[in-house]
């Protein structure tokens, strides 16, 4: 992995790609490449580190042709290197491939072609994949099968595009598991690997799905599967602005994201709760209206960000719908033996929505018989066309890594969902208008609560020196404070720890020294009391405490070093609140600690490999 462009038609396509190519740059990676099918063959540049050293390289050396692939790779098969760079080629230099995913029977594979007296190049899976192609090739003669020959071999995923100087005007893709999207413009094919590369170059697109391939060539594209029989698939309207994915103005992609959250929150509740009403519109549940009330169980799963707002959602559907409910991470739940009873409401949680561990569990959980539910971000993802039925986050495009305006989305997405179940499920009204209204508020709460980012800047720079920090939170808190900790690791690489409040003295106490930082979420709340306890413990042996809270309480100011208040708002709700200035407090400590806060070392944005 990580990111995928590839281009025909009558533009540069050097500077096409590689304009592709810096959309995607968010994603991740540590070395890029590109290769033109020219006149003179396949001509190619790799280099390790940022685009704008490819940019250079192709400046200085220009590729000329109509065709062309590029890429930029987050290393997982071999280190980070000039030698493992995509794009990869075969033994006999006519094929090249770029990939996302992982080949898992590579290793078999190069044996294979070991004995067959082919040498490597790279320590990489994907090279294993293009030698294969090649070798089929010199028995087939038949590009597009001896692709699909290739592909049938391979167990893993991928997301492939193909040049061959067999036929320089071809492009063929092809997914299993990383997703694909084919863009269709005037005299012009594209392929990538998010639709932010397509961005003003298209809004014309379709989907692939898994084991299918798509040839682009002169006449147009075509698509079929793994055993060459045709597929139809239809055109739909990419729903993205160039707008959308520039910084405006801010210095950095998470900045920006952070201060866009009260419109994009306003984007996830419009249409879909009215408390003079008394209803939730979910348009993406209509299908299941009839299952729903007779769900008996809900399991929610999901990574990262993704698994801390299932966390949440776990409290909100337990309180509002009276509905047991788990949470899982879905990297874990495919290897043990989930117990899908009847009656399971599974839930996939992915910004992405291509998260690899995410569509594993996903999988796994249909085959047992539960109904899914996906709640995601990007249309027309995998998770979204997979699940029986979902809900969009509409939180708009997320370019940093660290998520931000995705996570409240989530979070939202969440408790609408815990609303419209409890509305079926004997919510009383009062409660119900009650929760209704704390969600049309939070828009403006959100707004409120941004107003700390002085105070949170002025604490990162004073306290980014220190290497060790706990975040605590109780109840609905607890994985608020989670999210908070991981964002703080995620940007700045200053190690964090997010604990239940009261867990903290089972152990974790015996971290604490003098000056360490220790963040304390205390909304007002019906555990508020308890944390004020907590509070104590940890000032007793020394802590920094800084106190997130909606508490006005000349206590709580007489405790705490520091006090960052936030609106108050309806409990289930306040980690959307108290999350704001965990974010700001992140955002500042990576600036501080001169870290590259949209591209954090080692991370992707989506992660399309286990």
């Amino acid at each position: 992995m990580c990111g995928i462009v590839g281009y025909l038609g009558t533009r540069p396509v050097t500077e096409v790609l590689l304009n592709g190519l810096q959309r995607l740059e968010y994603r991740g990676y540590d070395s890029a490449g590109l290769v033109v099918s020219g006149p003179a063959g396949l001509k190619s540049h790799r280099v390790e580190g940022r685009i704008d050293r490819l940019r250079s390289l192709a400046d200085s050396s220009p590729l000329e042709g109509r065709a062309g692939i590029g890429h930029t790779r987050w290393a997982t098969h071999g280190a980070p290197s000039l030698a493992n760079a995509h794009p990869h080629f075969d033994a006999s230099g006519r094929f090249a491939l770029v990939h996302n995913g992982i080949i898992e029977n590579h290793a078999a594979i190069r044996s294979f072609l070991n004995q067959k007296g082919i040498e490597f190049q790279s320590e990489t899976d994907t090279e294993a994949l293009v030698q294969l192609i090649g070798f089929l090739y010199q028995g087939t003669g038949d590009l597009l099968e001896s692709v699909r020959q290739a592909l049938r071999t391979v167990r893993g995923t991928f997301g492939i595009a193909l040049l061959s100087s067999e036929a320089p005007e071809l492009l063929i893709a092809a997914r299993r598991g990383s997703p694909l999207i084919v863009g269709v413009g005037s005299e012009e094919l594209m392929v990538a690997s998010d639709a932010s590369a397509l961005i003003g170059q298209t809004s014309q697109v379709l989907y692939l799905d898994d084991d299918e391939i798509v040839t682009l060539g002169p006449e147009g594209l075509h698509v079929s599967d793994l055993d060459a029989m045709a597929v139809e698939r239809d055109l739909v309207t990419l729903d993205l602005t160039l707008e959308e994915i520039e910084l405006k103005g801010h210095d950095h992609h998470m900045h920006k994201e952070i201060h866009e959250q009260p419109a994009s929150l306003q984007m996830t509740l419009r249409g879909r709760v009215n408390a003079a009403d008394r209803k939730f519109v979910l348009g993406g549940l209509t299908s299941l209206e009839r299952q729903l009330p007779n769900v008996e169980r809900a399991l929610l799963f999901g990574c990262g960000s993704a698994w801390h707002a299932a966390l949440i959602g776990e409290y909100m559907l337990e309180e509002l719908a009276s509905l047991p409910t788990s949470v899982e991470y879905a990297s874990e739940l495919r290897y043990r033996n989930p117990l899908i009873e009847r009656g399971t409401l599974a839930v996939g949680v992915s910004q992405s929505g291509e998260t690899a561990d995410t569509l594993a569990a996903l999988r796994e959980v249909q085959t047992r018989g539960a109904t899914t539910v996906g709640v995601v971000n990007a249309v027309g993802s995998s998770v979204a066309r997979e699940t029986d039925a979902g809900v969009y986050l509409h939180v708009g495009p997320e370019i940093g890594v660290a998520s931000t305006k995705a996570f409240l989305g989530q979070v939202v997405v969440l408790a609408m969902l815990a609303g419209y179940m409890g509305r079926r499920r004997h919510l009383s009204d009062d409660r119900l208008i009650e929760f209704l209204e704390g969600l049309e508020a939070l828009p403006d709460k959100v707004k409120e609560a941004l107003e700390t980012e002085q105070q949170m800047k002025e604490l990162a720079y004073a306290l980014c020196d220190r290497e060790h920090w706990l975040y605590l939170g109780r109840g609905v808190n607890f994985p608020a404070a989670l999210e908070g900790a991981l964002k703080l690791k995620e940007v700045s690489y200053i190690h964090a720890e997010g604990l239940p409040a009261a867990e903290m003295k089972h152990g974790p106490i015996a971290m604490i020294d003098k000056g360490m930082p220790v963040v304390v979420l205390a909304p007002k709340d019906g555990v508020y009391s308890k944390v004020l306890s907590n509070i104590e413990e940890v000032r007793s042996r020394g802590a920094r405490v800084i106190v997130v809270t909606s508490a006005d309480d000349p206590e709580l100011d007489q405790l705490a070093h520091d006090v960052v208040r936030v609106p108050e708002t309806h409990s289930l709700l306040s980690p959307v609140v108290t999350s704001i200035p965990l974010q700001l407090l992140a955002y500042h400590a990576a600036l501080a600690k001169g870290r590259d806060v949209d591209k954090p070392r080692n991370l992707a944005k989506s992660v399309t490999v286990e």
